[in-house]
């Protein structure tokens, strides 16, 4: 398919400054050209209107639970143990793979809705947030999460993840890659975390986890080992493997030289972390010190929404609160921690994160007509700092239409949102 975006202004790499008007012609998977000006002529399967708007790339969203849409608005105001152990466990013990499909759904048509293209994702029943995934045509990055406490639940676990990699990576035309999960090091034995990185680096897959997300975590695996939980995952050669670490909230400046001397991503979710009171991550000390750290919303359940232009403005605000400097994480960098940092997770630095032929036709086209946009002085600051989810009309993945005019081009929402009210009641 041969597609042309006419005349938006175009931001065609985070820390560019932004073309004021601008064609940008897609010919099936990737971008062909951009052509400042506009002016570009010829004959096209589909001619989207971008007048008045911004096209900028795809945001990633580098570490969420999709189908934890289900949890949304339950039990708010608590800390994230009592969390888990009084609301969400029990909860998921009654989970269903018709429950996880449905949720991972709607889960998909919200980021898609506020211009996410690609998402990094860890659950349980993955056959059917893959199916959804596929069928929604975003691009992802899924994998089994494993919780195995004791001895007798780690060789299940594991043989339920590598089932999951071997049978979807690179599936959906490569859109689908496929992780493993160990949940967290306080969820995981050792034994499993040897087991799984020796089968990650055998199939060349990352490992997805959650790293030093509490304080509580960090006295626990210190107690216990004598190290802090990146220190001990080190050791075991977890790091051999490229690693996406969900939060880091409490690392060391040893840890982050951990982090950054293997090439691990730090995934900070701010919007969850604050409101579960487990801290701030140290994100200007960490792209300092060389890690490569994307955003991620974390689970509606404990983030309220999957929006990522609100998550890279609460970054960028809270960056500067942090560190008491008006210049921390600026929107050119915060603007990259939610895009081709994010493509660098997924392994895809190369291929996606930016607007230039020959790379993925992964992109968002915002609306800038809103009376919160106007005058329109900076349209790189407007979007940090003005723009909301709402404000996305257009999103496209590979070349392929997943919104348009506001409309999602692949999932039914209103059918979505049927089932998703219906399943939902047996959770109250």
């Amino acid at each position: 398919m041969r597609i042309l975006i006419r005349g938006p202004a175009v931001l065609q790499r985070p820390e560019d400054e932004v073309l004021p008007q601008a064609d940008v012609v897609i010919e099936g998977r990737r971008y062909a050209a951009v052509v400042p000006g506009g002016g570009v002529e010829g004959e096209f399967d589909r001619i989207v209107d971008g007048e008045g708007c911004l096209f900028i790339p795809g945001f990633v969203n580098a570490h969420t639970h999709l189908a934890m849409t289900l949890f949304r608005g339950l039990a708010p105001d608590l800390p994230l143990e009592r969390w888990l152990i009084e609301t969400i466990w029990p909860r998921e013990r009654k989970l269903t793979a018709k429950d996880v499909y449905w949720f991972s759904l709607l889960g998909l048509a919200e980021m898609i809705r506020s211009g996410t293209t690609a998402l990094v994702d860890m659950y349980f029943f993955m056959d059917e947030v893959a199916q959804a995934v596929e069928e929604s045509g975003a691009r992802s990055l899924l994998a089994y999460g494993i919780i195995a406490p004791t001895q007798n639940r780690i060789a299940p676990e594991i043989k339920k993840a590598e089932a999951f990699v071997r049978e979807w990576d690179g599936t959906a035309e490569g859109r689908i890659r496929a992780a493993f999960a160990p949940h967290a090091p306080y969820t995981c034995p050792t034994e499993v975390w040897r087991r799984v990185t020796a089968l990650a680096r055998e199939l060349k897959v990352p490992i997805h986890t959650h790293l030093a997300e509490t304080a509580e975590e960090v006295e626990r695996i210190r107690a216990e080992t004598g190290k802090s939980p990146a220190e001990w995952l080190e050791d075991m050669g977890v790091f051999s493997v490229p690693v996406i670490a969900a939060h880091c909230v409490h690392v060391s400046e040893k840890d982050i030289e951990i982090l950054a001397a293997h090439g691990a991503t730090a995934v900070h979710c701010p919007t969850s972390n604050l409101k579960l009171a487990c801290g701030i991550a140290p994100v200007q000390e960490m792209l300092t010190g060389g890690v490569n750290v994307a955003l991620g919303t974390d689970g509606a359940g404990s983030a309220g929404d999957l929006n990522m232009i609100e998550e890279v403005r609460l970054a960028a605000l809270v960056a500067k609160h942090q560190t008491h400097d008006p210049a921390a994480l600026p929107a050119a960098e915060a603007l990259r921690c939610a895009t081709s940092r994010g493509a660098t997770a997924l392994g895809l630095g190369k291929e996606l994160g930016t607007i230039e032929p020959g790379r993925r036709a992964d992109g968002a086209l915002i609306s800038m007509m809103g009376p919160h946009l106007c005058p329109g002085h900076n349209p790189r600051a407007d979007l940090m700092y003005a723009a909301q989810g709402s404000d996305v009309v257009a999103v496209f993945v590979d070349g392929r239409p997943l919104l348009l005019g506001g409309e999602l081009q692949t999932l039914d929402l209103t059918e979505i949102l049927a089932r998703c009210r219906q399943l939902a009641r047996r959770f109250r």
